[in-house]
């Protein structure tokens, strides 16, 4: 049965949207992002005078997504656009609110695949010989306790290859101090086991040993904030953005560069792409790739050194 709805409302809908994706396990960015972009589309909508969810066809959203590119909207968000949609007017159509799906023949715009910048390994070593120099240099006992986390904050980047939306979710209990692993909470809600180096369980002790000083009483999170509760994701991406700055000729990464990097210099060490694949915590190899440095020596020096016929 079809419940009409007359008008299109931007604030229920994204509200009931929002509702709906929680409630299928999508992580809390991704909710945000895909009804930033359906507000976006609905207020479009509306100021083109598009007033009936049942008035909207395949050519609406398609003119919307070339303007998107106009305005210079890069491919990948696009293709995050284009599953917002497919997503919002899916949950509308199985709920009744539509008769028919106006994305079901919408595509996705393929993306640009180019490899991102990523610190090499000597940047690497700065970047905790910077880290080590705040920790010694601390003047108080909670300056230290805030040095000694951020050290440990891009050491779980670094070493584990972590989202940062799985480090901040990460909690005291999820370290398993035997085995030499973190359980982390990735993407669809997939729990993750990742192994950690040395350096970065005696940074996390470290810190660990020093965490009284800043979390509130009861908090469960590893990494806390100034304010004792759970660390923000934005305070993670200022700090790698901080850190990287004092290092010359280092890139400008985020959390996410840290993890990119710490793919490519695996591979570089010798390790395999499913291995690969599997410590991050990708679905498809094809994406491991994208997000790996695999240069053109070093794939013509295994093929010389495996190939029968190199």
């Amino acid at each position: 049965m079809l419940i009409h709805m007359p008008a299109i409302d931007v604030a229920a809908h994204k509200t009931d949207f929002a509702a709906h994706l929680r409630a299928n396990g999508r992580a809390e960015h991704t909710v945000k992002a895909y009804c930033s972009d359906i507000t976006l589309l609905l207020e479009w909508l509306l100021a083109e005078r598009v007033v009936d969810l049942e008035e909207i066809d395949i050519r609406h959203l398609r003119t919307w997504l070339a303007l998107q590119l106009q305005i210079g909207r890069e491919r990948t968000t696009l293709q995050r656009e284009v599953s917002a949609v497919r997503a919002f007017f899916g949950w509308l159509t199985r709920t009744g609110q539509l008769a028919v799906d106006p994305s079901a023949t919408l595509r996705s715009p393929k993306a640009a695949r180019h490899l991102p910048p990523t610190l090499e390994t000597p940047e690497a070593e700065a970047m905790f010989e910077v880290l080590s120099a705040a920790v010694a240099a601390a003047k108080d006992e909670t300056g230290r306790a805030r040095a000694l986390r951020d050290a440990a904050i891009i050491e779980v980047l670094y070493g584990g290859g972590v989202r940062v939306a799985e480090l901040t979710g990460l909690d005291v209990l999820a370290i398993d101090w035997a085995r030499g692993v973190i359980r982390v909470l990735g993407k669809g809600n997939k729990e993750r086991v990742v192994p950690l180096g040395r350096p970065a369980f005696r940074a996390l002790q470290a810190w660990l040993d020093a965490r009284h000083l800043l979390a509130n009483p009861g908090e469960l999170a590893v990494f806390v904030g100034d304010r004792g509760a759970r660390i923000d994701q934005r305070v993670v991406r200022r700090l790698v953005h901080r850190v990287l700055a004092q290092i010359p000729d280092a890139p400008d990464l985020g959390p996410h560069g840290l993890r990119h990097a710490m793919a490519t210099h695996l591979l570089q060490g010798g390790a395999d792409l499913r291995s690969v694949q599997e410590l991050l915590g990708h679905a498809s190899l094809a994406t491991t790739q994208l997000y790996t440095h695999v240069t053109q020596d070093r794939l013509r020096a295994a093929f010389n050194q495996a190939h029968p016929r190199a």
